[in-house]
């Protein structure tokens, strides 16, 4: 992938949804939702805060992220889909604990 985020965002790409329910039956295009995890498959270096502090990006590569319905910038590179977002506007990581 030739995409590098800058500064708080990150490159997403969508994790496949089911295509048929869990009796079987086939979910035609117009009847599936869009999937609201994704990949995380780029993070920019963070944002600075007004006195010029480096903060650290929430997410790394390879996190499984939430993320909302709307709100991002969808992209094509090489003919692949992927989603731009702030990490700000994430909704959390799934399967992440907190120590």
């Amino acid at each position: 992938m030739k995409l590098v985020p800058l500064e708080d965002r990150v490159v997403l790409k969508l994790m496949a949804k089911e295509e048929q329910t869990k009796s079987g039956i086939v979910l035609p295009d117009t009847a599936r939702e869009k999937p609201s995890e994704a990949t995380v498959l780029a993070a920019g270096p963070g944002r600075y805060d007004s006195k010029g502090k480096l903060l650290p990006m929430p997410v790394k590569v390879g996190d499984t992220v939430l993320i909302p319905k709307h709100g991002f910038t969808e992209v094509k590179v090489d003919g692949e889909d992927y989603m731009v977002i702030r990490a700000s506007e994430l909704f959390g990581i799934v399967g992440k604990s907190k120590k």
